[in-house]
């Protein structure tokens, strides 16, 4: 049996450091560090691979982590920046930072001062369980493969202007980021992705932000069981390939709750978009699939235009929509081929009971375009003079303009409980 190290402990500035080493050909130590110590003497001291753990007080110090190491808080230490530069800075692959609250960063945007700035390299970062709070950026990671942000409060600079604000995590250029279970609120934007493929963001909450998230330019994404609300855009996906979105909820957005522009080869279902000004805002996206989604509640279920065909639009659930949907285009096109969707203001009819409607639905018909242009004539929208309207409009087709159509509209919504989401958040 190998003999166990001798505990050593040391005095480094008035505080105790206690190293505690194990024989064999991994040796790894631990450093605590007391109220009033240095917490980068300690980072200094270490070795790689070491764990230097902080106990609860406040450290007005910028530390550098240029060694794979563990840098861990008992009791919610809080480090500072001071209003200057950046709090944490990380130079080195394997590091995870975890338990801390990390605030105070600086404000200067040509800077990018972050609460923790992980430069190119710095490989499998962990962040974990921390609060980063009144930081420029929270985290600002970049060129990193398998980065890992997990449970960690995150607010911005809220006293400052939205513009002058950084993003609450910012990933550019990764490979492989997990970002699971984080709650961001009053930064720019919660999340920001550019040039970073194959990541997995789960179980985010974004809230008081301009995006919940923005994309640009980024592949092969999962984006799962996140929740955006009163932002300005809830989910933007922008010029990107190949992403799943599902299981997410958009609600309470000022101008839209998903946004799929540019964008090609994705499957976008599942979600619930709520109380939106525009529930989704697709432009110029071509062969997605687009199923299984509650459109509710919104001022425009859905904004379609700019060339943005060929998409599988089916089994959604259109519901209380001011619009239905806006569609600017030169021609029809078609949604709902496989099941239809269901349309909350269709007013055909089911002779035969098969759970289909017998006529077209169609969203851009005469008595659309007059409600657009004249909102009061919603007023009047059951009254037998609309609805003669309607019927001659499809018996004349010089009287109407290009429409999604949808063939055979389902009768009754998929979604099983979908009247909730009709209450205000």
């Amino acid at each position: 049996m190998a003999p166990v190290a001798a505990m050593k402990t040391r005095r480094w500035q008035g505080a105790a450091l206690l190293g505690f080493c194990l024989a064999g050909p991994a040796i790894a130590a631990e450093w605590i560090v007391h109220p009033g110590a240095s917490v980068a003497a300690a980072i200094s001291t270490a070795a790689a691979g070491d764990t230097v753990t902080i106990r609860r007080g406040l450290y007005a110090e910028h530390l550098i982590l240029d060694k794979p190491l563990t840098l861990r808080g008992i009791g919610r230490p809080t480090l500072s920046g001071e209003g200057v530069g950046d709090v944490i800075r990380v130079k080195s692959a394997d590091v995870t930072i975890e338990g801390l609250i990390v605030r105070d960063s600086g404000a200067d945007l040509t800077a990018q001062n972050a609460g923790i700035y992980a430069e190119p390299g710095s490989d499998r970062l962990a962040v974990r369980n921390n609060v980063l709070a009144y930081n420029l950026f929270g985290l600002w990671i970049e060129k990193l493969k398998n980065p890992e942000v997990t449970g960690n409060l995150i607010t911005g600079k809220r006293d400052l202007d939205s513009a002058q604000r950084g993003n609450g995590i910012q990933l550019y250029n990764t490979e492989g980021a997990r970002i699971v279970g984080n709650t961001i609120s009053f930064a720019r934007d919660g999340i920001y992705v550019d040039l970073s493929n194959h990541a997995i963001f789960r179980g985010n909450k974004m809230h008081h932000l301009r995006y919940g998230t923005h994309y640009m330019n980024s592949n092969d994404n999962l984006w799962e069981d996140n929740e955006s609300y009163r932002n300005r855009g809830g989910l933007a996906l922008m010029e990107v390939r190949r992403q799943i979105v599902r299981n997410n909820r958009a609600w309470g957005n000022s101008d839209h709750g998903i946004m799929l522009r540019t964008i090609q080869d994705s499957l976008i279902e599942n979600n619930v978009v709520a109380g939106n000004n525009r529930g989704f805002f697709i432009y110029d996206a071509e062969y997605n699939v687009i199923r299984g989604n509650l459109v509710i509640a919104n001022a425009t279920g859905a904004h379609v235009w700019a060339g943005s065909i060929h998409n599988e639009v089916d089994a959604n659930d259109f519901i209380q929509n001011r619009d239905q949907v806006r569609y600017v285009a030169a021609r029809d096109e078609v949604w709902g081929i496989r099941q239809g969707n269901y349309w909350s203001n269709y007013a055909g009819w089911d002779a035969d009971g098969d759970g289909s409607g017998d006529v077209p639905y169609e969203a851009n018909d005469i008595v659309d375009r007059l409600t657009w242009k004249h909102p009061l004539v919603k007023l009047l929208l059951n009254s037998p003079a609309v609805q003669s309207l309607r019927l001659i409009a499809r018996q004349f087709p010089l009287l109407r303009g290009p429409s999604i159509v949808d063939p055979h509209p389902r009768m009754h919504p998929q979604y099983p409980n979908w009247r909730k989401w009709l209450e205000p958040h």
